[in-house]
């Protein structure tokens, strides 16, 4: 079974690496599901997730928090709005363009409602 988890964290994980470049492909909830995987099956890539300089900061504040950073909120609007703006100019059918907006503003009502967490300032 942890061989299977594994596995299924890597795909995950994967998957969430291709969702930075491919729009429409959310990155964050496939690393999210990544890190969940790798808890149960293997704790030494679950502590190099967690340790990852890009990852890690966005698993721990939503494990503690269920919340994110306002720069990853800012970062995630604007992607949100370059990504479904490029896809609403390239999409000849009508209907498409409408599912694509209403897919945006999903995106964009969920992201905003979630809670902000501010970064912990680092002890000197």
């Amino acid at each position: 079974m942890n061989a299977l988890l594994t596995l299924l964290g890597w795909l995950s994980l994967i998957t969430g690496i291709i969702g930075i470049v491919v729009p429409l492909l959310p990155t964050t909830p496939f690393v999210l599901l990544s890190a969940a995987l790798f808890a149960r099956s293997s704790p030494r890539f679950h502590r190099w997730l967690l340790d990852h300089p890009q990852f890690g900061p966005l698993i721990d504040d939503w494990q503690r928090h269920r919340g994110i950073r306002r720069s990853a909120r800012r970062r995630a609007n604007l992607l949100i709005l370059l990504s479904f703006g490029v896809s609403l100019l390239l999409v000849p059918s009508v209907w498409l363009r409408v599912l694509l907006l209403v897919m945006m503003v999903g995106l964009l009502v969920i992201i905003n409602r979630l809670p902000l967490v501010e970064p912990v300032a680092l002890k000197q």
